[in-house]
């Protein structure tokens, strides 16, 4: 039974994730249309192709590896600048330049003004086109004798569009961007002159490229706004759970220490008689009606004598104690304590007397989910600033006997492991053990939203980032009177994206490696 149990969680978290990928490049696929973008592709997953069907210009389908998914548009790279003499469109200026681009290229001599006029008419109009067909179509025929050859010695008429050695250039990185180009072209055809992603103006871009963190944020937001509105969060109360005889300080426990030594000073409530189950009703002579009012009125009051009232079996008993100042952890929004770049616990002095708080299921309205993500995306946000650290400590946990940090990063098998564990332990409410993985589905959305907004290429904040360093420039030119820069080529960025992606590749690899021999475990 525990099998199945495992077996299902992990399968309902992996339908869970990969309908968050699908719903992703949905978020990506329906501005693209809206702003009339030609989208040739729309894919769930990487590498083969299992099924695939057409629907009008678009390919929809499935490939063999679920780790990702991706919505193919045309017009992602702009034409160089080192090719001819281009005219780029201003932002928001399209029609000025495809009129522009209508001009006539120079003729050889002996070629008849309405033979030119013909070769015009049957050129594409937008300047891309036209230069896709410069790099990447057929050399033209030779047709009857006075035109000119490549080895006429006649230099070119006047207003001729020229190509430089520098434009086919076979350097490394040019030949990368020209590759892309090449691969890019194959998917141009008539008509596709105002419907390229390069041409758009930014904000269009911004909200296209944007449009799939921003579902996996919606996705986060409405889970966890079912889970708490539904189901409830699970909340401390005034009943006490648990009372412990010694107080241990942060460090030792972090370090794992379970009992006490002769060094650890007695347990303040311990010693004055409260055990679990007591209902704790005020607290030197103020009432309290939770948990998080009892511990303020606690942490102030470190080496005071204090009475604290409570209930025991409908019994109303009041008892004395002096809580103990001692460096206890600081807890972000979530509850989990805050550790500073080194991995060490982040204390503060305070009062403190020993015991734990019993837990209740409260409902909570749907827009606090709001906070609740916030909170979260601020907590992988701070993995992601420190992640190369977070990298280095989960190898080293993998490779030595060091524990490994349960909030630091995990892949999808970690992910996996998790919703197992989750879902076998028969002792949690079968409603809660769903809510959970419910739960788990919505931390990896946020996860999903945080990282692609990373400013680099090939994530989603990469083009974003090109596309407002595009705006910059060309605002600046305007404002310094020079001429229109064009758009930014991203093309010329190849080089770093295919580092960045073997970099997550690298990461994938050691997450996935760290999350089967040494994976974080909830239960122990």
């Amino acid at each position: 039974m525990i099998a199945v149990l495992m077996i299902a969680g992990i399968a309902l978290v992996a339908l869970g994730i990969a309908l968050s990928i699908a719903l992703h490049e949905i978020g990506h696929l329906l501005p693209a249309k809206l702003f009339k973008v030609r989208v040739t592709q729309y894919m769930v997953g990487f590498g083969p192709t299992l099924w695939s069907r057409r629907r009008g210009e678009t390919e929809y389908g499935v490939k063999a590896i679920p780790l990702g998914g991706y919505v193919a548009m045309i017009g992602m790279y702009p034409p160089p600048d080192e090719i001819g003499t281009m005219n780029h469109p201003a932002e928001g200026d399209h029609d000025s330049a495809e009129s522009s681009a209508r001009t006539s290229a120079g003729r050889s001599a002996g070629t008849s003004a309405a033979e030119g006029a013909a070769q015009q008419d049957a050129a594409p109009g937008d300047p891309y086109l036209r230069e896709v067909g410069a790099q990447y179509g057929a050399p033209a025929a030779s047709s009857s004798a006075g035109h000119s050859t490549p080895d006429s010695a006649e230099p070119a008429a006047a207003g001729t569009t020229t190509k430089t050695v520098r434009s086919q250039s076979t350097g490394i990185f040019q030949q990368l961007s020209a590759d892309a180009r090449e691969v890019a072209a194959e998917d141009l055809r008539p008509g596709d002159e105002d419907r390229m992603f390069y041409r758009l103006a930014t904000w269009k871009r911004i909200i296209i490229m944007l449009g799939g963190p921003a579902m996996n944020g919606l996705i986060a937001l409405a889970l966890t706004a079912g889970i708490i509105s539904f189901h409830g969060t699970s909340e401390p109360n005034t009943t006490v759970r648990e009372v412990f005889e010694c107080v241990v300080s942060a460090e030792a426990a972090d370090a794992g220490q379970s009992e006490c030594s002769q060094d650890d000073p007695a347990g303040p409530a311990f010693e004055a008689g409260l055990r679990p189950g007591d209902q704790i009703l005020a607290f030197n002579g103020q009432p309290v009606g939770t948990w998080d009012e009892l511990t303020a009125l606690i942490r102030e009051s470190a080496d005071q004598s204090s009475q604290v009232t409570y209930l025991r079996d409908g019994e109303q008993t009041t008892t004395t104690l002096t809580p103990i100042l001692t460096e206890r952890p600081i807890s972000d929004g979530l509850g989990r304590a805050q550790r500073d770049d080194d991995g060490a616990l982040i204390t503060e002095p305070v009062g403190f007397i020993g015991m734990g708080a019993d837990q209740e299921i409260v409902q909570q309205p749907f827009w606090e989910a709001g906070p609740v993500v916030w909170e979260q995306s601020k907590a992988v946000g701070a993995v992601v600033a420190n992640l190369p650290v977070r990298l280095y400590d989960v190898a080293v946990s993998t490779f030595t006997s060091a524990e490994r940090d349960p909030d630091g990063p995990l892949s999808v098998v970690g992910v996996g492991r998790i919703a197992g564990e989750l879902s076998a332990q028969e002792e949690i409410p079968l409603e809660s053990r769903f809510v959970s993985l419910l739960s788990l589905v919505a931390g990896v959305n946020v996860a999903l939203m945080v990282f692609n907004l990373i400013p680099l290429l090939p994530l989603d904040g990469g083009h974003v980032a090109g596309a407002l360093y595009e705006s910059l420039r060309r605002r600046l030119a305007k404002l310094l009177g020079r001429p229109d820069p064009g758009p930014f080529d991203i093309s010329k960025l190849l080089p770093l994206t295919y580092v960045v992606a073997g970099m997550m590749l690298l990461m994938g690899v050691l997450l996935i490696y760290a999350d089967i021999v040494n994976p974080i475990r909830l239960f122990d």
